[in-house]
This record gives C-alpha cells, sequence and structure tokens, in this order.
C-alpha cells in the first residue's frame, strides 16, 4: 500500500457523508449481530485510511498491515460496544492508535531511532530515492515523518482523515484545547521543515 500525503481537496458533500455515516452505523450493529458480510463491507470502506495512519505512526509497512487486521478483529469482537456517540470512523482510528502507541512502547528506543533515521535518510548512491525525494509528495512525506509523533497524528487527523478538533480530541482522549495547542505548533513546525526543502506551503 501506498500513502498520499497530498492535501485532500474539497470535501464531499454534506448528504453523501451524512449518507456514509448511517451506513457505516448500520455495518457494525449488523457486525454485533455476526454478520461476516457486513465486516467485509466495513472493512473495504475503512482498511486503506486505517492503514495509512498506522504506517505514519510506526513507520513500518508490514507492521502497519498486522495492527489492521487487529484493529478489524477488535471492531469484530466488540461491535455490540460502540455506542455510536462518534463516528464509525472515529472509533476505528481511536482504536488504530492505541495499537500503534501499544507497538511503539514495544520497540526499544535505540530500534525506533534506527528505523526513523533509515526512514529519512538521504542515500546519495541511488538514484531512484534521490529522484522519488525530489517529488513534492515524497517531501511532504519525509518531512511529516520529522514531526514528533503527537504532532504528526495531529496534522494526520485533520488533513488527511478530515476530522474537526472535537474528532481529535476523542481519538487522542485530549481536551480540545489542547488538540487546537498541537495543531498550531505542528503547522508551525511542518511549514519550516517543508520551507527547509524548498515548499512554500500555508499551514
Amino acid at each position: 500500500m501506498q500513502s498520499d500525503y497530498a492535501l485532500p481537496g474539497a470535501t464531499r458533500p454534506h448528504a453523501q457523508a451524512t449518507a456514509q455515516v448511517t451506513a457505516d452505523d448500520h455495518l457494525v450493529r449488523a457486525i454485533a449481530r455476526g454478520d461476516k458480510r457486513a465486516m467485509q463491507v466495513l472493512f473495504a470502506r475503512h482498511n486503506v485510511r486505517v492503514y495509512r495512519f498506522i504506517a505514519r505512526l510506526v513507520g513500518d509497512g508490514a507492521t502497519a498491515e498486522d495492527l489492521v487486521s487487529e484493529v478489524f478483529l477488535d471492531v469484530w469482537r466488540k461491535a455490540d460496544k460502540f455506542e455510536g456517540r462518534s463516528q464509525v470512523s472515529t472509533w476505528l482510528l481511536a482504536i488504530a492508535r492505541f495499537k500503534a502507541l501499544s507497538q511503539l512502547r514495544s520497540r526499544s528506543t535505540d530500534q525506533l531511532d534506527d528505523e526513523v533515521a533509515q526512514a529519512i535518510e538521504d542515500p546519495a548512491d541511488n538514484p531512484h530515492e534521490v529522484m522519488e525525494k525530489k517529488d513534492r509528495s515524497a517531501l511532504m512525506r519525509k518531512c511529516l515523518m520529522e514531526l514528533s509523533l503527537a504532532h504528526r497524528e495531529v496534522l494526520d487527523l485533520v488533513y488527511y482523515h478530515e476530522k474537526s478538533m472535537e474528532e481529535v480530541a476523542v481519538i487522542l482522549q485530549i481536551p480540545e484545547a489542547t488538540v487546537r495547542t498541537r495543531m498550531f505548533y505542528a503547522r508551525k513546525r511542518m511549514a519550516e521543515l517543508l520551507k527547509e526543502n524548498g515548499i512554500e506551503h500555508a499551514y
């Protein structure tokens, strides 16, 4: 799977978004009754975004794929506990974040530092990677990975997943005011990193 860090375009019409939210709610209720087809539909609808969210947190595609499986296994087991206080997509991302952070905590600091370094290094002897790094989206991915985890996840949820500040607060389990503060500093730092890499972007 591949990630795309370019900011999303215009948001979908409100009616369409509302219809999907309603459909997701119905799917979760069906899953709670043991409906495997509903589980397949929910997975098909959300697995890519869940994967990309986890991959950006853990920095490893193979690990992210394993964690996606764990996320949807939790959904299958705990669908009856979903109370509908938030969107299904928000609930899924909250589960995904818990899985990702648990995985990160299980790694040693040295191992994590090595993996992050490998993810952002610029090997001069590999023409393909050098060309890729010149690509705008590749540079944005590189800059995003240089942010702290707290700042990276806030930007990811707001810009890629189009979550509101209130929804981000639910996912991260922090006050909305804290989300806004993190967002302010994350945007500022991201803009600095992009400028250093030759990209002028208003964050």
